[in-house]
C-alpha cells in the first residue's frame, strides 16, 4: 500500500466497487489522522483529469430532465428518492477526494478537511444503500443523472471555483430541500428513512461550512472581494439562475453572511 497522500486519494477516487471505494475511503483518512505521515510528493503521482470516476456499470446515467419523479407516498417514490440521495452521496465522495488529489498548493489542514469530508460522505452512502435494502433495492437499480461529477469537471482547474460553486451552490442545495423530504417521509410513516437523511442533513452542513471556509481563504489569499467574487461565479456557472427557497437558517450554520443571502435572494430564478 503506497504512503503517497496523491497516489492513495487517486486509487479512491478511481475504484468502481462502492463498498470498496468506502472501505479504502475510511482507511486513508484514518491512515492521515493517526499520526503516520503520508507523503506528499507531488512528483510521484501526476495530476490527471479524471473525465469519470470509478464508479459501477450500473445506474446508467440520463439526463436530469428523465429521472423519474414518483410520489414518496409510495414504496416506489421513496425508494426512487433514496437511490437520487445514495447517488448524490456515492459523486459527493469522489468530489471530496478529488479535492485532496487534485488541490495539491494548500495547506494540510485542507486535505485533513476533505479527507473528512469523503469519509462522511461514504458513512452517508452506507447508511443510505442500507436503507435501500431494507425496501427490497439497491445502488443502481434505477437510473441517475451526473450533475455533481459535471460541475467537478468545470471546475478543475481552480480550487477556489471549486470550493464557490460545488459546497457553496451543490452541497449547500441539500441544506435546502433536505427538511421538507424528511417532514414529507415522516407524514407518510417512513421514520427510518427520515432518520438517515437527519444524520446527513446534520453533517452536510458541516462540509459546506469547510467549503465556506476555504472559498473565502483562497479568494482573501488574491485579494479578491469574496462575496462579489461569489456572486461573478454564479454568473458565469449558473447564468445567474438560483432556485429558492433558500434554508437560511442553515446556510448561516455553514458560514453564509445576511448580505450573501440577500444577494442569493435576488438571483432566485423564481
Amino acid at each position: 500500500m503506497s504512503h503517497n497522500l496523491y497516489q492513495r486519494a487517486y486509487a479512491c477516487l478511481m475504484c468502481t466497487d462502492p463498498a470498496e471505494k468506502c472501505r479504502l475511503t475510511l482507511a486513508l483518512h484514518a491512515h492521515a489522522n493517526g499520526g503516520a505521515l503520508l507523503s506528499l510528493d507531488k512528483t510521484v503521482q501526476a495530476v490527471e483529469t479524471v473525465d469519470v470516476p470509478g464508479r459501477p456499470a450500473a445506474p446508467a446515467l440520463i439526463d436530469a430532465r428523465q429521472v423519474p419523479r414518483r410520489a414518496l407516498g409510495t414504496e416506489e417514490g421513496r425508494v426512487a428518492l433514496l437511490h437520487a440521495l445514495a447517488h448524490i452521496e456515492f459523486n459527493a465522495i469522489n468530489l471530496a477526494l478529488d479535492a485532496v488529489y487534485r488541490f495539491r498548493d494548500v495547506p494540510r489542514q485542507f486535505q485533513l478537511d476533505w479527507l473528512r469530508v469523503a469519509k462522511e460522505e461514504a458513512q452517508h452512502f452506507t447508511m443510505v444503500s442500507e436503507r435501500l435494502l431494507e425496501l427490497n433495492s439497491w445502488y443502481g437499480a434505477l437510473p441517475a443523472h451526473n450533475g455533481l461529477w459535471d460541475m467537478a469537471r468545470r471546475t478543475a482547474h481552480d480550487v477556489m471555483v471549486r470550493m464557490a460553486l460545488v459546497p457553496r451552490v451543490l452541497e449547500a442545495r441539500g441544506l435546502d430541500v433536505a427538511p421538507g423530504m424528511m417532514a414529507r417521509l415522516r407524514q407518510v410513516g417512513d421514520s427510518a428513512s427520515a432518520e438517515v437523511l437527519d444524520v446527513i442533513y446534520r453533517e452536510e452542513v458541516g462540509h459546506v461550512k469547510i467549503g465556506n471556509h476555504w472559498f473565502v481563504e483562497f479568494a482573501t489569499q488574491r485579494g479578491l472581494d469574496p462575496q462579489e467574487t461569489f456572486i461573478a461565479l454564479l454568473r458565469e456557472y449558473t447564468h445567474g439562475q438560483l432556485r429558492g427557497p433558500f434554508n437560511h437558517q442553515a446556510r448561516f450554520r455553514a458560514g453564509f453572511s445576511q448580505a450573501e443571502m440577500a444577494a442569493l435572494e435576488a438571483l432566485d430564478g423564481h
